[in-house]
């Protein structure tokens, strides 16, 4: 019989993974990956107040269109929180400002061509429609509550990661499907008594995501997640 304390740390690694929208690097590669060059993306199909998905392999990236090539997305990102100069800030955002935003628990609703927003990936136009078919706001309506939104705001994996943001704008009210899925996960893995690994890096991502204060004693920090499963 398998050991299952790794393949538990393994698969929440993974989904942590999942909520944090890190851009893979090619194979082999060291540094940053380059946007496709303009007009790799025929958009003439995708209409003011489309909600854009881009798959990935462990993660689903969401964004609104508001057209002309333009996508309004949420992504973590440290540099708001430390400079104002909106030069700086709109540049593509490396995975090193990425990984700081999550950790700093800050992000940015910023506008991006379609390009760098997909970085390459395969487009679905309003796939969870069919989900939320009673709930779909007017395109324009969709459209101006992502521009309101534009700017620096707050970010948490559970709370308000990119799906939030764009189910709020099409939809109305701010979900996130990815994040039901990886709570799911982490109760199975709390749940398994056996996996004492994966427990511990339950308590440190808590640390991280859920702004638990570093001076926490650890039995403090699984707190959170026991009133969770409780409610």
């Amino acid at each position: 019989m398998k050991n299952p304390v790794p393949q538990a740390a393994s698969l929440l690694l993974e989904k942590l993974m999942l909520l944090v929208h890190i851009r893979p690097l090619p194979a082999g590669s060291g540094g940053e990956t380059s946007p496709p060059a303009p007009g790799y993306y025929d958009t003439s199909c995708f209409k003011r107040g489309d909600l854009l998905e881009v798959p990935r392999t462990l993660f689903i990236h969401f964004g609104i269109y508001l057209g002309e090539n333009r996508v309004a997305h949420l992504m973590p990102d440290i540099l708001p929180s430390i400079t104002t100069d909106r030069q700086q800030i709109q540049q593509v955002v490396t995975n090193k400002r990425l990984i700081l935003g999550v950790i700093a628990r800050t992000a940015s609703v910023r506008v991006d061509t379609v390009e760098d927003f997909a970085y390459g990936g395969s487009i679905l136009v309003n796939h969870m429609d069919r989900l939320f078919e009673d709930q779909v706001l007017s395109s324009e309506e969709a459209a101006r509550r992502a521009e309101k939104l534009v700017g620096a705001t707050a970010y948490s994996l559970l709370w308000n990661n990119c799906e939030h943001f764009v189910t709020y704008c099409r939809y109305g009210a701010p979900v996130s499907l990815q994040t039901d899925k990886f709570c799911e996960t982490v109760k199975m893995i709390i749940r398994d008594q056996r996996s004492v690994l994966a427990s511990v890096l339950v308590g440190l991502a808590s640390i991280v995501c859920l702004g638990v204060a570093p001076s926490t004693t650890l039995p403090t920090i699984f707190i959170p997640f026991f009133l969770w499963m409780a409610g």
